[in-house]
């Protein structure tokens, strides 16, 4: 009888020990899953701006002026995609109101350019050319409307309300609904040519706007400055904080309930909140160039100054966004295809064979079958290694058996049950002992620790130090930059 007791008792603890970890503090939704997998995409700017070599435009270009010589929308796609880019947001109206579809909302739009003869849908084309492509596609249309004459007015929410409508509904699923904080200005304003001002928390009514998104785009991640889905890094150097906890709790200005976009940065924004109330990454966004629309006199940035902005975005578990604006011909410019193929075979070179793919790993603790620690290892990051319930700091021992050399260890953490780890090193074997050669703190979706050095040993020890609950980490690797 006694026997029998224990055995199921052991039996009972074994399974105990097997159950997946509860999740811990706040969790991504599936379309938020989803676009921690795209990492890295692309935002273009080309509207009637372009022609004027300008920023932001006025909202007074005749739309003739928008007449690119030889639009491409496959030549633009095909560039992004060889960067590594694997989603497309269009800017389908920018703050000049210029719409780059046939829209009923406005006169000011792409039917009286000459583009296509007067019946081109611009956003249709990129459209097409992105899907094509197999990439995800995503909409901005700016609620900031310097051609509108009812900009101001009650009139306006219905007309943008309905922009968006249009949309939402004719170019298929969006991956990402993106919104920035522009609010009111100078502007033509269909002649009246003076500055408006509005309330930015309750012209917009964004509670019930994004109800449109919610409804109609239900898997389109919200990006503002604030979320709800994606917020803003609070910069557009195109990096996150070192530290950066996806986890973030929007505040509302003084004497209103709600956050809005367009509010002053926050000060928490590059490194997010610790144990914040929603899950709300950071997308890390930066023009390609200089400027987010093109002009002549600027060149894109290098590949390495792309690389550099990899690892602080996507490497400490945000998105990158890369502003991708076409010249006045409608096509990529020849150094900014050249920028980006270089970039692209950089990171697919590196990040081809991971130097711990054959290692044996060890664990100072394991939770049991179905979370070994050759879940680390497995390049599918649906599976995890975790430890148990009592165990909030573990050790894990990877033996390379032979000496392998790297410079950029990668740690993923299986995020869908939370942002766990909050402190942890890494240590090497040199000369028979080991040498801690970095301390960290967040992991999140991907953390990629560079070193200015190679180094090269056969032995590596990751020690997570600091967790409020059992740990789960979905993969390790260990590889070396190709130049």
């Amino acid at each position: 009888m006694r026997i029998i007791s224990l055995f199921l008792l052991f039996l009972s603890v074994t399974t105990y020990a097997q159950n997946a970890p509860e999740p811990y503090g706040a969790l991504p939704s599936k379309r938020q899953l989803g676009w921690h997998d795209v990492e890295v995409y692309g935002l273009i700017h080309f509207t009637p701006t372009t022609f004027e070599n300008k920023e932001w435009g006025f909202g007074d270009a005749d739309p003739k002026t928008f007449n690119p010589a030889n639009f491409d929308a496959e030549q633009i796609i095909a560039a992004a995609k060889a960067g590594g880019l694997k989603g497309i947001i269009l800017v389908a109206k920018h703050h000049d109101g210029f719409a780059l579809w046939p829209t009923k909302t406005t006169d000011y739009n792409i039917t009286k350019s000459p583009f296509r003869n007067g019946k081109g849908d611009l956003v249709k084309e990129v459209e097409q050319a992105v899907r094509k492509a197999g990439l995800k596609f995503g909409i901005y249309c700016s609620p900031w409307d310097r051609n509108n004459p009812l900009y101001g007015t009650d009139k306006y929410l219905a007309i943008y309300q309905a922009q968006l409508k249009e949309l939402y509904g004719n170019y298929g699923e969006l991956f990402m609904s993106w919104h920035d904080g522009a609010n009111g200005g100078d502007g033509y304003y269909g002649g009246a040519r003076e500055k408006r001002s509005i309330d930015n928390t309750t012209y917009y009514d964004w509670t019930n706007t994004w109800g449109i998104t919610r409804k109609m785009q239900p898997m389109a991640n919200i990006f503002s400055d604030i979320g709800l889905d994606i917020r803003w890094v609070g910069n557009e150097d195109g990096h996150a904080a070192e530290t950066n906890w996806a986890t973030f709790t929007p505040m509302p200005p003084k004497g209103k309930n709600v956050a809005v976009p367009g509010q002053a940065n926050y000060p928490e924004s590059p490194e997010g909140i610790r144990n914040g109330k929603f899950w709300m990454p950071a997308e890390c966004d930066v023009p390609l160039r200089k400027g987010w629309f093109y002009h002549p006199t600027e060149k894109p940035k290098s590949p390495e100054m792309l690389f550099d902005l990899y690892l602080k975005s996507v490497g400490r578990g945000a998105g990158l966004d890369l502003g991708l604006a076409p010249d006045t011909r409608g096509q990529l410019h020849d150094d900014d295809v050249l920028a980006l193929k270089t970039f692209g075979e950089m990171v697919k070179k590196t990040f081809a064979n991971n130097l711990a793919k054959n290692a044996s790993i060890t664990a100072s603790n394991t939770r049991g079958k179905g979370y070994l620690v050759d879940k680390l290892i497995d390049n599918n990051k649906e599976t995890y290694w975790a430890s148990t319930d009592n165990n909030h700091t573990a050790s894990l021992e990877i033996n390379l058996k032979s000496p392998k050399t790297f410079d950029i260890v990668s740690l993923q953490e299986y995020i869908p049950l939370g942002q766990r780890v909050e402190a942890y090193n890494i240590e090497i074997l040199e000369n028979n002992s080991w040498k801690k050669i970095y301390d960290g703190t967040s992991i999140g979706a991907k953390r990629l620790i560079k070193f200015d050095q190679p180094l090269t040993t056969k032995k590596v020890k990751i020690n997570i130090t600091q967790s409020p609950v059992c740990i789960t980490l979905s993969e390790i690797g260990l590889y070396k930059k190709s130049l």
